[in-house]
């Protein structure tokens, strides 16, 4: 094979794992909160399914068994994206036959899968690019796979959204993805670049190491039990009707139970897990850099956490409308401003760029107090002619609201431009020696915010309205641009010692 074919095999390969590391997000996310708006969920129920996502902030737990282990005769990488992608199509398409309204646990159970197996496919995702890509094409490489990711959140979260409503199907919807994420696990399988070859094998004992994953898997057990009898000793009731206490019990059990998972695995010996943690916590301002990557997107996740419930029953828009602008629209502005970030980030650098895009984000959020406030139909609205894409179609013209496409487009391309900044800071924290498991850990504190403000918020929303909602993401956005201040000069020695 020529090098030229050979590197466009291998881009190839980047742009179809980028398409399927980027599907299932809205599945088990906005996709599945609008299905569940339109079965009559109530709204405070639905923010608990926002912990269905809770397998992204854990990921780094289980990442060192997919850097150890290598599925039989499949390879370590190829084998793990295959067998991930594959359960990802059969547990979409058992979900596509549940009904949320009428058997919320089961379907709440296939959304935790469906979040479990593609936070699994992400930290193989993330490791294939490192491990195929040379260094020459890492940065096209990047480009590529954030170009097909949020490709893919078009398909999943606006096109599925315009389907749902003109299909007036939610489980055809789903079916549909089953058999795209399917065609996904046989590329992988069949057509992927082989790697590993050159790859050093992880020296450590792989009975070891699976003890110490099933100590750690107890230790997550015991302090879930442990915190769930210490709160009913006090006389709390876990099915208490009062959402708050809910909310109080879940936070209350998974804050007990992961560092009593993490204190088990490193007396067990889970040895690569134990070195990753040491080769992290040995740099400088560690503790401070993880507080920053919860903080940083604290804002961003409140206020997007209930989005899609909040136009569709707060405001009353269509599928078809939301899916247009806040899916359709709003993902190619993210892509905008994830590009014109890039471009002011070259002279700002790491520093400067994460403060300027954290306050814009926060500003930002102001545009959903505002539509709160106004109503829609305040800015007026703009006709959107019929078209037919073959994919997807609109059979008739649709008036788009104004006031809701600039807040839509606020937000998507401030959002756009502090992903940007905040992935060059996830990937210069990085130790290169164990550089998925170190991705897999920066990634999933990352994801922190985004998990588990959706239970509060529901509960909040609830309580206090939408336009206070608003009011108190931005309070909620104003911490990580404290924290980026106050870290400004590790930053900027950050920055300076990466390039």
């Amino acid at each position: 094979m020529t090098p030229r074919l050979a590197r466009a095999w291998r881009l190839l390969a980047i742009l179809v794992l980028g398409f399927a590391s980027g599907l299932p997000l809205a599945l088990a996310g906005q996709a599945m909160q609008a299905w569940l708006t339109i079965d009559g969920v109530n709204v405070a129920t639905i923010g608990f399914f926002g912990l269905v996502g809770v397998p992204y902030t854990f990921k780094f737990l289980w990442a060192p068994l997919m850097d150890r282990f290598e599925p039989p005769l499949l390879g370590r990488r190829r084998g793990w994206l295959a067998l991930t992608q594959f359960a990802l199509a059969g547990v979409l398409w058992w979900m596509a036959q549940l009904s949320p309204a009428t058997m919320p646990k089961v379907f709440a159970l296939a959304a935790l899968l469906v979040a479990l197996l593609s936070a699994s496919q992400d930290i193989v995702v993330d490791a294939y690019r490192t491990d195929l890509l040379p260094e020459t094409e890492r940065g096209l490489g990047a480009s590529i796979h954030v170009f097909a990711y949020r490709l893919a959140m078009i398909l999943s979260g606006g096109v599925a959204l315009i389907w749902a409503g003109q299909w007036q199907s939610w489980p055809k919807v789903y079916e549909m993805m089953a058999l795209i994420m399917a065609g996904c696990g046989l590329f992988s399988l069949l057509a992927l670049p082989r790697v590993g070859a050159h790859l050093t094998a992880l020296m450590s004992n792989p009975r070891r190491e699976l003890l110490g994953f099933g100590a750690m898997l107890a230790g997550v057990l015991v302090g879930f039990f442990l915190a769930r009898q210490a709160l009913m000793l006090l006389g709390l009731d876990p099915d208490d009707a009062n959402k708050w206490i809910q909310l109080f019990f879940v936070l209350a059990e998974i804050l007990l139970a992961l560092p009593l998972g993490i204190w088990a695995a490193r007396w067990a010996g889970f040895e690569t897990l134990n070195q990753s943690f040491a080769t992290y916590f040995a740099q400088r301002g560690a503790v401070a850099f993880l507080a920053l990557i919860i903080l940083y997107k604290l804002g961003d996740a409140f206020a997007g956490s209930l989005t899609t419930l909040f136009l569709l029953k707060g405001m009353g828009f269509s599928q078809e409308e939301v899916g247009i602008v806040n899916k359709l629209i709003g993902i190619w502005l993210t892509i905008f401003g994830a590009f014109i970030g890039g471009l002011i980030m070259i002279r700002l650098a790491l520093y400067r760029s994460l403060l300027l895009f954290g306050v814009l984000q926060l500003v930002s959020n102001f545009g959903f107090y505002l539509l709160a406030e106004l109503g829609r139909g305040a800015w007026g609205s703009m006709t959107l002619p019929a078209f037919d894409w073959g994919v997807v179609a609109l059979n008739q013209p649709a008036e788009l609201d104004l006031l809701l496409l600039t807040v839509i487009a606020g937000e998507n391309i401030s959002s756009g431009m502090g992903t940007v900044a905040f992935v060059a800071l996830l990937m210069a924290l990085c130790n290169q020696r164990f550089t998925a498991t170190h991705y897999a850990l920066l990634s999933a504190f990352a994801a922190v915010g985004r998990i588990y403000v959706s239970p509060l918020s529901g509960v909040l929303s609830e309580s206090v309205g939408w336009p206070m909602f608003f009011l108190f993401s931005i309070a909620a956005a104003l911490p990580g641009v404290l924290m980026v201040w106050w870290l400004r000069a590790p930053l900027t020695r950050l920055w300076t010692s990466e390039n």
